[in-house]
């Protein structure tokens, strides 16, 4: 069972959701069946455009040396988290060439240190994605650009299936390093709607392996009050928030 609040029309609206039925609830008394749900979740996506709208905006009139100066400092934090110098297999993504956190030195830096690194690979527009795995600083170098012109990993390497997170074979991810749109400080990620990494996520938890940390890269501008983003049943809570200025979440005591 799940609980969210959601402003509708002016009043505080709880909505519980179970498999089977969908209720609104206003005072403890239900207000609303299934039949017009749809209308209020309609108006929880329209929030999301809303946000996701306007952080856009305010990203793409970022300075390039204020995303620079950002990025070093997320990367300095993540390079401190005790989880982040135990792991042994790393997820992280690759940067939109503007308006989002810079990764370059971050996955030569995993790669450094001896850890294995997984990078996105979009198989469909449709919100399908796989976690590939890099082999070295030279792979790296080479990888082509993918959807929306991020690089991403061929299929194939040195003429082999590359190896995917999801296989039964590969050690399990200690940790997926997330972008995003904008996060709350209750640790709630806003992505840009396609589902990529919720779906992923459901994907790995299938295969039977430990869940590994999820932890959000942030700049200042994506950073929201607590609860500013609904969750929908399906969007994942990340476990920690990383930002310039601290780490949001419980960062977990070394073993």
């Amino acid at each position: 069972m799940n609980w969210s609040p959601l402003d509708f029309k002016g009043k505080v609206v709880v909505v519980k959701s179970t498999r089977n039925r969908c209720l609104l609830w206003l005072a403890s008394k239900p207000l609303y069946t299934l039949k017009t749900m749809a209308s209020v979740l309609n108006s929880l996506k329209a929030q999301k455009r809303a946000i996701r709208k306007a952080v856009s905006s305010t990203l793409q009139l970022l300075p390039a040396s204020s995303i620079e100066e950002q990025s070093r400092a997320v990367v300095a934090r993540i390079l401190e988290l005790p989880s982040f110098q135990k792991s042994r297999s790393v997820s992280c993504y690759l940067s939109m060439p503007g308006g989002e956190l810079d990764t370059s030195s971050l996955v030569l830096e995993i790669l450094a240190r001896g850890k294995e690194l997984y990078i996105p690979k979009i198989l469909t527009k449709e919100g399908r994605m796989d976690f590939l795995k890099v082999y070295g600083t030279e792979d790296l170098k080479t990888l082509p650009s993918g959807v929306w012109g991020i690089k991403e990993p061929d299929l194939q390497w040195q003429g082999s299936p590359r190896q995917s997170a999801l296989d039964q074979n590969s050690d399990a991810l200690d940790l997926i390093l997330l972008p995003g749109v904008a996060f709350d400080r209750s640790l709630s990620r806003l992505g840009h709607g396609k589902g990529y990494y919720d779906r992923f996520i459901h994907s790995y938890s299938a295969t039977g392996k430990p869940r590994p940390l999820l932890v959000a890269l942030a700049l200042r501008e994506q950073v929201l009050d607590d609860s500013a983003i609904l969750m929908e049943d399906h969007d994942w809570k990340m476990d920690l928030v990383v930002t310039p200025d601290e780490v949001l979440g419980q960062v977990p005591k070394p073993m």
